[in-house]
C-alpha cells in the first residue's frame, strides 16, 4: 500500500447552496489508517463536507482526492470537468459511508442487505457474496440475524447491519454521518464497538459524531468545526484538555 498518499486531500473545499455558504475553505489530510473526527455545533458543515467526500454533494469550489484521485471532476487543461454519473458511481464503490438512519431495503433479510451490492454492481457471484455476507454479520456480531428482516432488528442491529453492507464494498475509506444519532442511548455502545473494532484493524474513516468519549479513545485527530471551516484541530485529547479557540472551549463545554 502506497502509505505516502493522504486517503484523503482537501483543498479549500467550498460548497454553497444557492446564496448560503455551507463550507468556506476546508483544507484538511486523512492519512491511510487513520481516524479522523469532526465535531462541533448542528449547521457547521461537517456532514456536508463528508457527502462531498464521496461526492454526493459537488464541490462549488477547491478539490478533494480519494487515495490521490480527484473525486468528481477530471481536470484537462487546468480546468475541471464533472465526471459522468457512471464514472462518480465507480469511484464511489470504493468509498463506504453509514448514515444517521439505516436506509436498509425492508423487504430484505440483514444479509439480503448485505449482499444486493456485490451481487449487483460487482458481478460477484452469489454463493461468494453470500459466504463473505455470513462472515460480516458475524464480524457485527449478528450471525444469528442474517435471516431476520429489517423491522424485527433494534436500531442498534439495524445500523451494524448498515456497516456490514458498507464493508461488502471492501471500501478503502468508511465515512460515518452521527451513525449514532438517531439510536437509543443504550444501543450506542454496540456501534461504536463495531467502529472500535474497524479502526483497530486499520480501517481509514472519517467520523461525524458527538460521542465525545468515542472521539478521545480511537481518533487519531480531531476537528472541530464551525460556521463552514475548521476552527481548530489536533490530536483528540490535546483538544478537549486544552482548546485553544474560545469557539472551541464553548462548545466543549456543552458537550462534555
Amino acid at each position: 500500500m502506497d502509505t505516502a498518499t493522504p486517503m484523503v486531500k482537501a483543498e479549500l473545499v467550498c460548497k454553497d447552496f444557492g446564496a448560503l455558504k455551507v463550507l468556506k475553505g476546508i483544507s484538511l489530510e486523512v492519512q491511510k489508517g487513520q481516524v479522523l473526527v469532526l465535531v462541533g455545533p448542528s449547521g457547521s458543515g461537517k456532514s456536508t463536507f463528508l457527502r462531498c467526500i464521496n461526492h454526493l454533494e459537488s464541490v462549488t469550489a477547491g478539490r478533494l482526492y480519494v487515495d490521490g484521485q480527484l473525486v468528481g471532476y477530471q481536470e484537462r487543461a487546468g480546468k475541471l470537468h464533472e465526471m459522468k454519473p457512471s464514472e462518480v458511481a465507480r469511484q464511489r464503490r470504493e468509498v463506504g459511508m453509514v448514515f444517521q438512519h439505516f436506509n436498509l431495503f425492508p423487504h430484505r433479510t440483514a444479509l439480503g442487505n448485505v449482499v444486493e451490492a456485490p451481487i449487483r454492481v460487482k458481478g460477484i457471484n452469489k454463493s461468494q457474496a453470500v459466504a463473505r455476507g455470513r462472515d460480516l454479520l458475524e464480524q457485527v456480531g449478528l450471525a444469528e440475524k442474517a435471516n431476520a428482516y429489517p423491522a424485527q432488528l433494534s436500531g442498534g442491529q439495524q445500523q451494524r447491519v448498515a456497516i456490514a453492507r458498507a464493508l461488502a464494498m471492501d471500501p478503502k475509506l468508511m465515512l460515518f454521518d452521527e451513525p449514532t444519532s438517531a439510536l437509543d442511548p443504550e444501543l450506542v455502545g454496540e456501534v461504536l464497538a463495531v467502529m472500535k473494532k474497524l479502526a483497530s484493524e486499520g480501517m481509514t474513516m472519517v467520523v461525524v459524531t458527538h460521542e465525545m468519549g468515542f472521539a478521545r479513545e480511537v481518533a487519531d485527530e480531531l476537528a472541530f468545526m464551525d460556521g463552514g471551516v475548521v476552527v481548530e484541530r489536533g490530536a483528540p485529547r490535546e483538544v478537549m484538555a486544552n482548546p485553544k479557540h474560545a469557539r472551541t472551549k464553548e462548545f466543549l463545554s456543552k458537550v462534555m
